[in-house]
């Protein structure tokens, strides 16, 4: 019988023939041979995972076609932080779908990441110009969780006196989101800030505050003056953070102008599809003067080697990484694919046009008020962008509106106090406003005729409220409005970055594997894009369909109880789990336990999320192998057994090997009282040959962006659920709209990322069990073959018990350097000449390169790598050996921008054809860098961080 083509041959790149020549070259007979000599014996799983038989991408893009037309459509007045959108089509087609922009890594090679740095820096524009904040970030995770980074930064910016204090007292007005509030409520607790939830027109200032939390417009859509009440607030030491909209900052004097210290938010209506809660980006903006205290990545222009102008990565670059326990967030991925097409939609529509649409919004709002008024309705909202609040006349009840609007397929929001909120969207057109307003008539009994052919301009906003100061005026924003003028741009920007469409990236512990074309696809379908998060259960249920299966099938793999999927990233999934074991500490009157102990080797976030989560981290050391130091941690265990609250753990290490002693290390926590976290960011090596629950954890999250599929689009979107044992269910995330309880609640939807969770959901049902665990063991042999390959040229810093290395290895560099002054930085930068992406610089051991193959690389890209990587070492060797000098060679001068090597002059002592074309092969498909070595220092001491600021 011939069988149906198998998605694992093309997720996995080697061959059976492959896997037999490269088995022989490590010198092994068999797959099994191979992971029995890599990973110990006592945590091998003994029956495979159970899952669902696998599907061909025929028969899944068929089934996943019917999940999302069990997902009703209808028309969303809901607002409350999402709103549909119109996706300009060239935006979703060149940018969304398009392999170079959503497999491209973070840009911390700045050369090769030109393009998506220019489109965040356009972001970072928006955000600033529409906020009148000087400095923004380019992207968080999402409104709610913004929230809380600002309530924290806040906090770390008390001045010495109120440290001295102990002021640490947050105010938060009572109209501000009701997930903003949950998402503060499990933040602050966890920290010990108290937090105070009130009107803000009656607080009084006798009690000190640190910071303040505001919305504008407010959660039921008022627009508020709130320049009084920041002035009260700065009179009494005490910083004003605004939860805001970007499309009505268009037309509202915005909070940078009335005082505000930050201004956060989503810019998810600038584009991007509703995806039943995101992802979508997050915006943070704030004074020049707290640069060093803001959370997440700032894009500062700088200049590169030649003094050209150059973008990077400045100041909080990794600083979780290299700060650990003292970083001021743990975030490491916030939502650049999604910031980026929301820079696109602000370049293709211009001030012009975003001030066209957000006029029409708050005209049709304006409209639909003016006639419910007429039917009996009252307007609550006495100013207002998009948003009623309507009081409905004697006798007529919310169920009535409700059974007529939802027989036109339509959802309002309903308050608990009897009120019916309406939020205008982009998408709102004369036909719709009809069927809405037809909705209240036939409850009210009103027969007036409602369908228009264009709707009357109007507004109900006062002078003083419109927005006077211009934005957006850099040419960026006023030169692309036609579509051939963007797909210009965006492919002008795209040619400048390197991606899994160009090579190999084949940086450690990021598994940067193939994003298949068949799992992303579906997330087109209507049925997935212009859902609320906060629908009707009737009308999604495809969504809870795939969200159930996906929790069933991931607790599955990773051997536990339960899942959640609500955390938004791997920093989130981290704090996510370690609150849970919070939580289960307190229920068991152990909530004095507040010790967790992280190994050196762990993942660089770990000491940061432990800190957030209200914990105090202490560090294992490890040993001259790289495992943990046994003996240290039996030490540090019996140290603090009284007060053990976890373990924190990476699974294989972040040095590339499976410690033997894991299952010991499991029962010493327990033991002692203590939980253990298995950080997933390897779980890449363990799928379908091990699991934590297996090994013997009580908790671990993992990263969809790394494991499981799902693109890392330049930086995000990030998926980090957690998966916990039976014992820890009951302290799983809640949410205050989606679910039944709002204890732990994480972020702004209740499954937070929803819309790229089919990604993972298509991964794992057309891998099945069998190609799960094929390409785990690929991924091992693959960075085996490769440990070998260039073991003798570099070296390898760590190898398990039994000489082998996990899914990822660690080449040593020191020595090289030691010889011939040539650094693990110069060689990132030269392997850029060769069109490839630096492997993981300086961690987690510095002075060295970390590389994960994966498993989706051939077998002819993987020597192709080998040969560059030896190639560079013959080039180092060079050096050594005085051909070439010290301060003038290839290395120490890469990468070699085009305009460096076709100048008429060349001043180096080595060939142009040796810059450009050192192998033969990079002639054929030259990938040319636009820049020259970036100038870190220059950048982080001349911060320049939006357009508007040249």
């Amino acid at each position: 019988m011939i069988k149906m083509e198998q998605f694992k041959n093309r997720h996995i790149g080697i061959t059976e023939a492959d896997k037999q020549k490269m088995l022989e070259a490590i010198d092994l007979s068999s797959m099994d041979e191979m992971i029995d000599q890599t990973i110990p014996s006592d945590i091998r799983l003994t029956e495979p995972v159970s899952l669902p038989k696998a599907l061909s991408e025929q028969e899944y893009a068929e089934e996943i076609a019917h999940i999302a037309s069990l997902n009703n459509i209808y028309t969303s007045y809901i607002g409350m932080g999402w709103y549909d959108t119109v996706t300009p089509a060239a935006i979703y087609r060149n940018v969304f779908e398009n392999p170079v922009w959503y497999t491209s890594y973070t840009p911390y090679q700045a050369e090769i990441s030109q393009g998506r740095l220019e489109a965040l820096l356009n972001f970072q524009t928006v955000v600033s110009e529409l906020s009148a904040l000087p400095l923004a970030n380019c992207s968080l995770l999402d409104e709610a969780t913004a929230a809380a980074e600002a309530a924290t930064m806040m906090y770390g910016l008390r001045s010495r006196e109120q440290v001295k204090n102990g002021v640490e007292t947050l105010f938060v007005d009572e109209k501000v989101f009701p997930q903003t509030l949950a998402v503060l409520k499990t933040r602050m607790y966890h920290a010990g800030i108290e937090l105070v939830v009130g009107d803000y027109k009656t607080i009084t200032f006798d009690k000190p505050f640190y910071g303040a939390i505001i919305q504008y417009p407010n959660s039921d859509g008022s627009v508020e003056d709130y320049a009084d009440f920041t002035e009260r607030a700065h009179k009494a030491e005490c910083k004003v953070a605004v939860a805001t909209d970007l499309m009505a900052l268009t037309l509202l004097v915005p909070p940078g102008e009335w005082g505000a210290d930050i201004a956060f938010g989503s810019s998810q209506r600038f584009g991007i599809p509703m995806f039943y809660g995101g992802p979508s980006a997050a915006f943070f903006a704030t004074r020049e003067e707290y640069k060093r205290s803001m959370p997440g990545r700032i894009i500062g222009i700088s200049k590169d080697a030649y003094g050209r102008e150059a973008l990077r990565m400045a100041l909080q670059t990794r600083e979780q990484h290299i700060k650990r326990e003292k970083a001021t967030s743990n975030i490491c991925t916030a939502q650049a694919l999604l910031a980026t097409m929301s820079s696109f939609y602000a370049v293709y529509h211009g001030p012009e046009g975003l001030k066209n649409i957000a006029r029409r919004i708050h005209s049709i709002a304006t409209h639909v008020g003016e006639e419910l008024k007429e039917m009996g309705c009252k307007q609550l909202n006495s100013s207002y962008f998009d948003t009623l609040k309507i009081s409905l006349p004697e006798g007529i009840s919310v169920q009535d509106i409700r059974d007529n609007a939802e027989m036109r397929s339509i959802n309002l929001r309903y308050f608990e106090s009897g009120e019916v909120g309406i939020s205008i969207d982009e998408t709102t057109n004369p036909y719709r406003v009809h069927e809405l307003l037809a909705a209240f008539a036939m409850a009210t009994g009103s027969s007036k005729e409602y369908l228009l052919e264009e709707l009357p301009l109007k507004s109900s906003l006062k002078e003083a409220q419109l927005r006077k100061s211009d934005f957006l005026t850099h040419p960026t924003f006023n030169s692309y409005h036609t579509e051939t003028e963007l797909m210009r741009y965006i492919k002008r920007l795209e040619r400048k970055d390197i991606s899994l469409a160009h090579s190999m990236i084949s940086l450690g512990s990021c598994t940067m594997k193939l994003n298949a074309a068949s799992e992303l696809l579906p997330l087109g379908l209507a049925g997935f894009q212009r859902i609320h998060p906060f629908a009707p259960l009737e009308q999604v249920a495809g969504y809870t369909q795939m969200i159930s299966e996906l929790e069933e099938m991931l607790a599955e793999i990773t051997g536990f109880a339960a899942t959640s999927l609500q955390p938004n990233s791997g920093a989130a999934g981290e704090y996510a789990g370690l609150i849970t074991i919070s939580s289960y500490l307190e229920s068991n009157g152990e909530g004095h336990r507040k010790v967790v102990l992280i190994p050196a080797s762990a993942h660089g976030t770990n000491p940061a999320s432990a800190v957030q989560a209200g914990f105090r981290p202490v560090t294992v050391a490890s040993d001259a192998n790289g495992n943990v130091d046994m003996d240290d941690l039996r030490a540090k265990v019996e140290q603090y057994k009284d007060d053990l609250a976890a373990y924190m753990i990476t699974y294989p290490s972040t040095h590339g090997i499976f410690e033997t002693g894991i299952k010991e290390m499991c029962r010493l926590i327990h033991e002692a009282g203590g939980q253990v976290y298995m950080d997933g960011a390897n779980m890449n090596a363990q799928v379908g040959l091990t699991n934590p629950g297996t090994i013997g954890a009580d908790v671990c999250h993992l990263n969809l962006h790394k494991t499981f599929a799902i693109p890392h689009g330049g930086g995000g979107p990030g998926v980090g659920p957690i998966c916990v044992a039976e014992h820890l269910v009951p302290f799983l995330p809640g949410h205050p709209v989606s679910l039944s309880t709002d204890k732990n609640t994480v972020s702004a939807a209740a499954y937070g990322s929803a819309g790229v969770t089919e990604i993972t959901y298509a991964y794992i049902r057309m891998m099945g069990a069998d190609g799960l665990k094929e390409a785990t063991e690929a991924a091992i042999l693959n960075a085996n073959y490769v440990a070998e390959k260039l073991k003798d040229s570099y070296g390898i810093v760590y190898r398990g018990a039994r000489g082998r290395v996990g899914h990822e290895l660690i080449l040593e560099c020191r020595g090289l350097k030691d010889v011939s002054g040539i650094s693990e930085t110069d060689i990132a930068k030269r392997l850029i000449d060769y069109g490839y992406h630096a492997p993981t610089l300086s961690f987690p051991v510095h002075g060295t390169l970390m590389i994960e193959p994966t498993e989706s690389e051939s077998l002819a890209e993987l020597d192709r790598f080998v040969a560059v990587m030896n190639q560079i070492h013959e080039e180092i060797i060079e050096v050594s050996r005085g051909e070439y000098p010290a301060d003038d060679n290839v290395l120490v001068n890469a990468p070699h921008p085009q305009y460096e090597v076709t100048a008429d002059e060349w001043k180096h002592a080595y060939p142009r054809s040796k810059a450009a074309y050192p192998l033969p092969f990079v002639a054929e498909n030259k990938f040319w860098v636009n820049v020259a070595r970036v100038d870190n220092a220059y950048g982080d001491r001349n911060l320049v961080s939006c357009l508007c600021q040249q």
